[in-house]
């Protein structure tokens, strides 16, 4: 007879209480940044403010998805703000270029956002290819071939706009116009734009055997090479991606704006990689999720909108998102050491 009491099957070793914390700090941040804001300032919380806030994030969420692919995928993309420009410049220039001769037909405005639209995306596309062809393939640093393409295609777009907003005397194609100023269950339609791709994206990302591709590329380039990962592809991949997100996020500010701005989208690669790391994402690949991601530009979003509605001179605004970058990359470093 067997006496012998049936042994415990050894239990998985809890994790540092560090990591837990620092998983969660994220969101105890920007509770206490809200909760702190509306104590001081009880117009934080009215539903105008409250808006601004998520049409702020909504233009910067598109790009910071994007980015986060990137990211995971062990590299950055300094090149998001200028492509943002462009892609709204493009877009506009294509529509304000259809509506005058098409006006008379039905559906002509229509027809032109379409086109605009998809031109602005395209533009953005081709500049995330070039990206990862530079980085993947000629085997380029991400700093130096993203930088490089962020400061010829402002300057591209500086030269093709000769500096100026682009709207054209017509004006804009209304449902383009309507775009940036509809509602859609109480919010505007741009805002509901980076929550379909966050839901979509995200899925891709952590469900499917391409979002595994990019995680293994991202964590050991060398291993997901041996294990049959076309490593460059997928890198190139994720560029090209950042780069056609960067680009509706463009066409999503011009219609906001209505109107292409050849200046605008600066710091927008700064702030969406400083809310990658801020949502926990390591700068060296291989980790990351969507949704933290938005809770690190959540913050970001917030802390300026505080600042503002606090009255906060504009030049400590921009100390303090400095410092916002500064602790994050910071943040990224130990965690690195600790691992």
């Amino acid at each position: 007879m067997n006496n012998r009491t049936p042994t415990a099957e050894p239990r998985p070793p809890k994790r540092p209480l560090v990591d837990r914390i620092s998983e969660q700090a994220p969101i105890v941040v920007l509770i206490l940044v809200c909760l702190l804001t509306a104590f001081l300032q009880p117009r934080f919380l009215s539903p105008i403010n409250l808006t601004n806030v998520l049409l702020q994030a909504s233009v910067l969420g598109v790009i910071v998805i994007g980015m986060t692919y990137v990211i995971i995928a062990g590299g950055f993309d300094l090149s998001v703000g200028s492509v943002a420009a462009m892609s709204g410049c493009v877009a506009t220039a294509v529509m304000v270029a259809l509506v005058p001769g098409e006006a008379m037909f039905d559906g002509a405005n229509g027809t032109a956002m379409a086109i605009g639209v998809a031109a602005g995306v395209l533009a953005g596309l081709v500049v995330g290819v070039m990206n990862g062809v530079l980085v993947a393939y000629v085997g380029l640093n991400p700093f130096i071939a993203t930088l490089g393409t962020m400061v010829l295609v402002r300057g591209l777009v500086l030269l093709g706009t000769d500096a100026h907003p682009i709207s054209g005397d017509f004006g804009l194609p209304e449902a383009f116009i309507a775009f940036g100023r509809a509602r859609f269950l109480g919010l505007p339609w741009i805002t509901w734009v980076p929550l379909v791709l966050l839901v979509v994206l995200g899925w891709i990302l952590h469900r499917t055997r391409y979002g595994l591709r990019i995680f293994a590329v991202g964590g050991g380039p060398e291993a997901a090479f041996l294990a049959g990962v076309d490593v460059r592809r997928v890198k190139t991949g994720a560029f090209a991606l950042c780069g056609a997100l960067a680009g509706l996020a463009g066409v999503m500010l011009a219609a906001r704006l209505q109107s292409g701005q050849p200046t605008a989208g600066h710091f927008y690669e700064l702030f969406a990689i400083a809310a990658v790391i801020l949502g926990g994402a390591s700068l060296y690949g291989g980790e990351g999720r969507l949704w933290r991601s938005m809770i690190g530009l959540l913050i970001i979003v917030v802390l300026s909108n505080s600042l503002n509605i606090l009255n906060v001179v504009s030049h400590w605004q921009e100390v303090a998102i400095g410092l916002v970058i500064i602790a994050a990359a910071s943040i990224d470093r130990l965690r690195s050491r600790r691992q």
